[in-house]
């Protein structure tokens, strides 16, 4: 039984919640503060509103992790 399929796409899951939840915490420590947790519930505003903060290293972290979770879950489903 080949696991690389299932684990490949979890462990960059997790990467992707992990990078997520940094990029809206950072987002949430400049004002208006609402923003970083708009970000947290819509996934799509974290790295929109992280570029304009100044945070383009986990804005940009946060799209290569969802594109490679994106790319291994298609992958895995094939």
């Amino acid at each position: 039984m080949n696991l690389l399929p299932i684990v490949v796409p979890a462990l960059l899951l997790g990467a992707f919640v992990t990078t997520h939840v940094a990029l809206s915490a950072t987002v949430a420590q400049d004002r208006p503060r609402w923003r970083g947790l708009l970000a947290l519930i819509v996934p799509p505003l974290a790295p929109y509103w992280g570029w304009h903060a100044n945070r383009r290293r986990l804005a940009v972290l946060w799209i290569l992790a969802f594109l490679c979770y994106a790319i291994a879950l298609l992958v895995a489903l094939r």
